[in-house]
């Protein structure tokens, strides 16, 4: 069947709940995923439980927090453990994006501590990686995204092969109308895939690769017919199903 494709949509920090609710009964009623194209839906943490609520019995289609904090308890005010989501049902978390690496300064080693956690409470864990324009400008994208995920996932065991997704966002892409052309999303998709194979063997080839950066309807045939991008990490053309559900329809052309 081959690799496992995903759309996965981050609302970020936007919708009301009630903007949210007819967001989801759109996606409910329009996409419809299958065992080998899943959908994977980030609300604010606000929205998780109507999330969860609505599209419980609806087949392959996932709910992911946006963040999450590794520690179960304690004095973190403000803060969501990994734990407590587990406990509303939530099935994923996103890990080390962008904005939580700049906004709040989390480092790799933060990244790693929530992947493991994530793991042993049972939720797919969707960790992010990326560089920036003076990265990219360097010519140095390929070793420093590469030397940023090998430091995010120390110690992943093929045991959690299937409970890990990996999206690449080149930052310089992300809400800036820029995407990285088809070519360039290859390059660092199929760098990081036979990376990931030369350290946790052949069969790591199958963790699927998202790309996150300015994918939209105009552009996502392209992106998604690389041999090694396996779908999207979606920002703002997740809020809108006149622009998701191109998406969607796009990666299961491929």
């Amino acid at each position: 069947m081959g690799r496992k494709k995903v759309l996965a949509g981050n609302w970020k920090m936007n919708t009301s709940p009630e903007e949210g609710m007819a967001l989801l009964q759109a996606l409910k009623a329009n996409l419809h995923p299958t065992d080998s194209l899943v959908v994977y839906v980030a609300p604010p943490h606000v929205q998780l439980q109507q999330t969860v609520k609505l599209l419980r019995e609806k087949s392959n289609f996932y709910v992911a927090a946006q963040d999450a904090r590794a520690e179960a308890s304690g004095a973190f005010t403000g803060d969501v453990s990994i734990s407590m989501l587990a406990a509303m049902a939530v099935d994923a978390v996103i890990l080390g994006h962008s904005e939580r690496r700049l906004h709040h300064q989390e480092t790799d080693a933060v990244v790693n501590a929530k992947m493991h956690a994530a793991f042993a409470a049972g939720l797919i864990a969707i960790v992010c990686v990326g560089e920036n324009l003076e990265v990219r400008q360097a010519g140095n994208h390929l070793g420093h995204v590469w030397e940023q995920l090998n430091a995010s996932i120390q110690g992943l065991d093929s045991k959690h092969f299937n409970d890990i997704i990996i999206a690449y966002e080149p930052v310089w892409a992300i809400g800036t109308g820029e995407v990285a052309s088809p070519e360039q999303a290859q390059a660092m998709h199929q760098h990081l895939r036979n990376q990931l194979a030369s350290v946790y063997g052949s069969d790591a080839e199958e963790i699927p690769l998202l790309y996150g950066g300015s994918c939209k309807p105009s552009n996502a045939n392209a992106l998604f017919a690389q041999d090694d991008v396996d779908g999207g990490l979606i920002g703002g053309a997740a809020l809108k199903v006149s622009d998701f559900h191109p998406l969607f329809e796009s990666l299961k052309k491929v």
